[in-house]
């Protein structure tokens, strides 16, 4: 398997190549060279571990399988329950629980891996690498618990300062591996977005400071995702599903759409967003203009600036790497692009989309709750209640954290506080370390050099 970049000037590299260029040195995402389909039939039985196996192995084959099978086996090992991604059959719909990872959020799944990777192939290879990462909350935590303490690897992680729940700064700031160092910028999560990837266009920093991507930029995230899908799908043993994914970045909902090219069943992804609807806009009305960030009960996908969506553009335009650097290059500097029917037409046969706003996220947790017992998080009720305007029926909502994370938004909606595992409380009592920067590429570089030459 081979890897290419979506604007067409990086071409056949490896898998390790890949994932450890992350961003394309030509501006764009990767992509592999091909799409492989699945036999279901063989699949059908295997626990999660062996499923993820079985599909990584169809995208990596330049680690010896062995080596491949110890790294999931190891990642997974971290998780509070062997079924990895459990689901659970509630009020109709069906929960794809993705929480059970050491941060509680969806990211573990992918980033537990990523972690165990980076190890791997820096040994190997006899090098280093300095993970540069935004998060607007989940991603972060899940990367540094990934990579917490790895030989070989710093990791920094900007976030978005007083924009990211408790919960979430506590994940990060109280870790205390000297590896790990987090940098809260003055701005919005796009801020901090468009920083790492002017740090990742600057070339010569780039190669000599050894940087690297955990961000859903990064293809190993991607493909670690794709997983999930299948495994939700056997065990509802359903003949044809809907998935519903709440999404600001596009990535774990892209994981679906590769899913679904690669042979998986699915009648359609229904792309649930909060009040930042840029993707909500793009897939109803062919606008995809970004605004102003407008703060949410549901963080993490307070982003207006949806960092996958060339993934996407690229099949949609069957490959054409010139329109899409093209479009790319168009929406860096105008801020909006827009697409006509007969492109919308084609988007519809894949997606379907709703936003849902503060009081309908709050409404939903609540009646969720009334008629179930079971609590979700402000992101999965973004899902559930865009599930709930399609009508269809055998809806896979993807659960992407624990309400505990969240609990002064549950509390506004049910009046109760969720139930808060230990390895939470237990972040109350730690010191917390991060460092606050201006809103500025320069200054973020300027931070890692003194580090990085110290």
């Amino acid at each position: 398997m081979k890897y290419k970049s979506t604007r067409g000037g990086v071409r056949g590299l490896s898998f390790t190549e890949a994932f450890l260029m992350g961003l394309a040195t030509d501006g764009g995402l990767i992509v592999p060279e091909k799409i492989p389909k699945l036999d279901l039939a063989s699949l059908k039985n295997l626990d999660y571990k062996n499923l993820a196996f079985e599909i990584f192995k169809l995208f990596i084959d330049d680690i010896p399988y062995n080596d491949l099978k110890d790294l999931v086996y190891r990642s997974y090992s971290a998780f509070d329950t062997e079924e990895i991604t459990p689901v659970v059959k509630k009020d109709g719909v069906y929960i794809l629980e993705l929480f059970h990872g050491p941060t509680f959020a969806f990211k573990d799944v992918a980033l537990q891996f990523l972690g165990n990777l980076f190890e791997y192939v820096l040994k190997n290879r006899n090098t280093y690498v300095n993970v540069l990462g935004a998060t607007s909350g989940d991603t972060g935590s899940a990367a540094i618990y990934g990579l917490k303490g790895k030989e070989n690897v710093n990791i920094f992680i900007l976030h978005p300062y007083g924009k990211v729940s408790k919960t979430q700064e506590l994940q990060m700031a109280t870790v205390e591996d000297k590896n790990v160092y987090n940098i809260a910028i003055k701005g919005t999560f796009d801020d901090c977005q468009a920083i790492v990837k002017a740090i990742f266009n600057d070339l010569g920093f780039k190669e000599r400071y050894h940087l690297g991507a955990v961000n859903s930029i990064n293809w190993a995230r991607v493909l670690a995702q794709i997983v999930y899908y299948f495994y939700a799908y056997f065990k509802t043993q359903v003949g044809e599903l809907y998935f519903s994914v709440p999404t600001g970045n596009f990535g774990d909902i892209f994981a679906g759409y590769m899913a679904k090219i690669m042979g998986l069943p699915i009648k359609k992804l229904i792309l649930a967003t909060n009040s930042n609807d840029i993707l909500y806009r793009f897939v109803n009305y062919g606008d995809y203009s970004k605004g102003e960030v407008i703060k949410t009960i549901s963080p993490s996908m307070d982003i207006q600036v949806a960092s996958n969506f060339e993934r996407y553009l690229y099949y949609l335009f069957d490959g054409n790497s010139n329109m899409v650097k093209d479009l790319m290059i168009r929406f860096s500097r105008e801020g909006k692009l827009s697409f006509d029917e007969t492109v919308l037409r084609k988007v519809g046969k894949d997606f379907v989309s709703f936003n849902s706003l503060e009081q309908s996220t709050k409404d939903t947790i609540k009646l969720f709750y009334e008629r179930t017992g079971y609590i979700l998080d402000p992101h999965t009720a973004c899902g559930v209640y865009a599930a709930w305007q399609t009508g269809y029926g055998d809806i896979v909502c993807l659960a992407t954290a624990h309400p505990a994370k969240f609990p002064e938004s549950i509390f506004e909606s049910i009046g109760i506080y969720p139930d808060i595992p230990e390895a939470i409380k237990v972040l109350e009592t730690k010191e917390k370390r991060l460092s606050v920067l201006g809103n500025s590429a320069k200054e973020v570089k300027k931070f890692m050099e003194k580090v990085l030459l110290n």
